[in-house]
């Protein structure tokens, strides 16, 4: 049973097909040859996990986690990308196989490559670069596009990500900023959320520097809490909850203190943003299916979760 709780992230695509590119995140010594588990090919032992392993209740956790980074200006996106991870907590006994299917473009084609059969449509995405734990099967990702592999016990990365076309970004910000003078600024700011309306951001903080010798600010908000913060010269507006399909405004008015030592005008730093977002996913990537095999048959629940969080959000108007 496949079930899915908060979190966020994902990933986005490019427009033509590729050859992915992986590494393993294992330890070999200079003597080792990468082979990918060759100690489980020969052996059918992992040296990443015990044997023996027995829990009452077996599950499985799942997180992807995505950063994304954006430049813009004005209302253009200059420049936009997604780094992700997977990361996962095992919880189960004996040695089992996990199979986990995702929405890659490669990977649905070449299942229905296997099956003989077109693929259905749906939105897929092609990951830019994909490092892996040592875990995964290289053999059967080749062969099948599917991450099989024998989980270490409890929590690990089981794969980093990247993409740079497709991304979907969760806020938009629209600033309006107007000099009236040497010392005064009118600072006009909505910010736009594009999700759906049972969706919603947290922890949104955003960031709009102002003059050095500011002296005097007022405010008026229509959603969360704006203050002027000295110490790093900017207006600090912060929103605990921000819903999807609302457009929240911030107004301010900025004064400054003329100095004899001002010789050229005030180059204005951009604008920044923070914010995280459960249940969504800026790159598109979904779990698609995560099947869990062991030989006793016990049954295993899986949750899955997605979050999407700002990394480097830059606007500049």
């Amino acid at each position: 049973m496949l079930k899915t709780i908060t979190a966020r992230t994902v990933l986005s695509t490019k427009g033509r097909q590729r050859k992915l590119r992986f590494r393993t995140l294992s330890f070999w010594r200079p003597s080792d040859k990468p082979v990918p588990n060759a100690t489980l090919q020969v052996t059918g032992v992992v040296g990443w996990r015990r044997e023996g392993l027995v829990y009452k209740k077996n599950e499985v956790f799942l997180d992807i986690v995505e950063s994304v980074k954006s430049s813009n200006v004005f209302q253009s996106v200059l420049r936009c990308d997604v780094t992700g991870k997977i990361l996962m907590k095992c919880f189960i006994s004996g040695m089992p196989d996990l199979k986990l299917g995702l929405n890659d473009k490669i990977g649905l084609e070449k299942m229905s490559q296997l099956k003989s059969r077109p693929a259905k449509s749906g939105k897929t995405i092609e990951l830019d670069d994909v490092t892996f734990h040592q875990c995964v099967n290289l053999t059967r990702f080749n062969s099948e596009k599917t991450v099989s592999f024998v989980p270490p016990d409890g929590e690990f990365e089981l794969m980093k990500y990247c993409i740079t076309e497709g991304v979907n970004l969760p806020v938009r910000v629209l600033p309006t900023i107007k000099e009236l003078g040497r010392t005064c600024m009118e600072v006009n700011v909505k910010v736009k959320s594009v999700l759906g309306s049972k969706m919603f951001a947290l922890g949104v903080v955003i960031k709009i520097p102002v003059p050095k010798q500011t002296a005097k600010t007022s405010f008026q908000v229509t959603s969360g809490r704006a203050k002027y913060k000295a110490a790093t010269d900017c207006l600090i507006w912060k929103i605990r909850k921000f819903p999807g399909q609302t457009k929240p405004t911030m107004s301010a008015e900025v004064e400054s203190i003329s100095t004899i030592a001002e010789k050229k005008s005030w180059t204005r730093p951009p604008i920044q943003m923070e914010f995280q977002v459960p249940m969504f996913s800026a790159s598109g990537l979904r779990v698609r299916f995560l099947k869990v095999w062991e030989k006793s048959g016990y049954n295993t629940v899986e949750w899955v979760r997605y979050i999407t969080k700002a990394d480097s959000y830059k606007i500049r108007c």
